[in-house]
């Protein structure tokens, strides 16, 4: 028998986001409602059939699941399901069907539009992603494209220091790059010409190539303003090229910005790179917290708070090699020192151990690889002191098996790729996510691009991969509700770490070693998966929707935790949201299950 309007009416009123609209409104929804009672085990709509509607329990429960007929979810009364199919095309992106008899009132799909075009509480409730915070207009919210000067004035290798100088003078800037067909080869400055050239009485037609700067560091157009002024304080440069491909596309001078700062960041980075001890370096990493509060309080995205936050433990990690080498003597052979884990990633939060390897040129002698292990843990002991405490796991340039010649590193490589036991999937899972701190770049970057290149074409080595990716699950629990921790110390909390974020880092490392993406930050490989077509642009976007959300959750946990005199951490109260936060995050987990089941089932690139 229908329940009557006027019970309906009532029903509405206590349920999200009905409860936000004005008495008219709602009283002008009810009619538009469709009544429907079902008995257990009906099918409401299949994936990948147009919805009718949005859907709302009365009485009941209903059963979610993905297109491989695994259930992500389990409903009941007052709770919606439909609005992510009807958002995005209209097209259901999972099933639906009664667990026991119910009442379903049905919002036909142009009165779910109407409503969320007219009222902004119900608009905000269904879109399932990232609301845009207020931003300021400063560095850290600034790509470096908008920075850079586009058109920088460039010269042959065959050019002299006059013909430079003239051409500089001329357009009445401070540098000129050298390039050959497209490739930058050098850089030029003012401060170039009066230092070497002048200062040393060297003649006006002196090559350029001979006093340049060579290989000079750059930026691509995608980094943020921060990287740019970051790397001008630390490495006390004026001018930054800007490379895409190669290929030189812009520079970005210290008087593109004036108009910007990013000083709480870019301060803690220039003190650390005048730091003389790591005593020195934890008087300005224990100010981290108090950063990162500001940093969430100012509207930054996740994305932009933990790069800048990373750009620390950069400079800190830099600032020790160079210390390491004033105190044991310049390396004797070439050497580069690389972060893994969160750091590789530039995804630090205000919770952070080290994970750090390193890779020796194959000339090295006994004695030189004893050189490096003393470097290794004057090092790793001053990034302990600096605050970012000793691996767990020792997975650490101190530990002999992580402090090698680059032939040992592609052994290893090649050996995990060859035999994925459960050991060599964790390895992997880590050394995937290796980035470049500093030493010679050049010892990994050919050694990248073999390893994707053979780690994608081993289909066994693949399969284990994806098996390891499923392991962190999302803490979904039955009827709406959230799997906590069931005792200690975090009883009753979500982890959002390694039940929130880390599923999809996992995902997004399965998604670019199929693709052969050399990307390592974790929203950089989810948009380079999609642009491979290895995730499909929906799939995607619903991924990087849930990732962003479950990400800034945790941000925003962890500055309330210093913000009330606290240590940041990873471990969240669900009592703690309102109706709203928790609705939008359990969504946000069950996307993500969604996405491990079909990649588990062979469907990563339909998402």
């Amino acid at each position: 028998m229908p329940i009557a309007p006027e019970e309906l009416l009532r029903f509405l009123g206590g349920v999200h986001p009905y409860d936000a609209l004005d008495a008219d409104a709602l009283e002008g929804l009810v009619p538009q409602f469709v009544q429907r009672r079902l008995p257990p085990g009906e099918p409401i709509y299949a994936a990948g059939n147009p919805l009718e509607g949005l859907y709302l329990i009365h009485s009941g429960q209903v059963e979610i699941r993905d297109e491989n007929e695994v259930v992500v979810s389990l409903l009941g009364p007052r709770n919606s399901f439909g609005e992510r199919g009807l958002a995005r095309d209209g097209i259901a992106a999972t099933s639906a069907r009664t667990v026991d008899e119910t009442l379903l009132f049905m919002l036909p799909a142009y009165a779910f539009n109407e409503l969320i075009r007219e009222h902004p509480a119900a608009q905000r409730f269904f879109d399932r992603s990232r609301a845009a915070k207020p931003r300021k207009s400063d560095l850290a919210h600034s790509r470096v494209e908008t920075l850079m000067a586009a058109d920088p004035l460039t010269i042959g290798p065959g050019a002299t220091v006059q013909e430079a100088a003239s051409l500089m003078a001329e357009r009445r800037v401070s540098s000129v790059c050298i390039i050959e067909g497209e490739a930058l080869k050098g850089i030029l400055t003012i401060r170039d010409v009066s230092a070497k050239v002048v200062a040393r009485g060297l003649p006006f037609d002196t090559p350029v190539t001979q006093v340049m700067t060579k290989a000079p560091l750059t930026l691509a157009p995608s980094d943020i303003g921060s990287d740019v002024l970051h790397m001008m304080m630390e490495r006390n440069i004026g001018h930054v090229p800007v490379t895409e491909g190669g290929r030189l596309v812009g520079i970005v001078t210290q008087t593109d910005l004036t108009r910007f700062q990013a000083v709480s960041s870019a301060g803690l980075v220039a003190e650390i790179a005048r730091a003389a001890t790591p005593a020195q370096m934890a008087e300005v990493t224990a100010r981290i917290p108090q950063l990162l509060v500001q940093l969430v309080a100012g509207g930054n995205r996740h994305e932009v708070v933990t790069r800048l936050v990373t750009d620390i433990a950069d400079t800190v990690t830099r600032r020790l090699l160079a210390l390491a080498q004033d105190r044991l003597g310049a390396a004797p052979v070439p050497f580069l020192w690389l972060a893994c884990g969160s750091q590789g990633r530039q995804e630090q939060t205000g919770v952070s151990d080290q994970d750090n390897c390193l890779f020796i040129d194959d000339s090295a002698t006994k004695d030189d690889l004893s050189y490096f292990r003393e470097m290794a843990k004057f090092v790793s002991d001053g990034l302990d002191q600096a605050g970012y405490f000793y691996c767990p796991g020792d997975m650490m340039a101190t530990n002999p098996r992580w402090c090698q010649p680059v032939s040992t590193w592609r052994q290893y490589f090649s050996g995990w790729i060859r035999k994925p036991d459960p050991t060599a999937q964790m390895l992997a899972s880590v050394m995937f996510d290796l980035r470049p701190i500093g030493g010679t770049t050049a010892l990994y970057e050919e050694l990248q691009k073999e390893t994707l290149e053979a780690a994608s074409q081993n289909s066994i080595f693949v399969a284990h991969m994806i098996a390891n990716s499923l392991k962190h699950t999302p803490p979904l629990g039955m009827l709406r509700g959230f799997a906590t921790i069931r005792s200690g110390e975090h009883k009753n909390r979500l982890d959002l770490k390694h039940n929130g974020v880390v599923p999809v880092v996992d995902l997004a490392r399965v998604y670019a070693l199929q693709g052969r993406l050399p990307e390592v930050n974790t929203r950089a490989r989810l948009e380079a998966a999609v642009s491979a077509g290895k995730l499909s642009g929906s799939g995607g976007q619903d991924l990087l929707d849930a990732y962003d959300l479950i990400a800034e959750t945790r941000l925003e946990h962890q500055a309330e935790r210093v913000r009330e005199g606290g240590r940041p951490d990873n471990y969240l109260a669900p009592a703690d949201l309102s109706d709203f936060e928790r609705s939008h995050l359990r969504d946000a987990f069950v996307v993500i299950k969604s996405l491990q089941s079909a990649l588990g089932h062979g469907r990563g690139m339909l998402g």
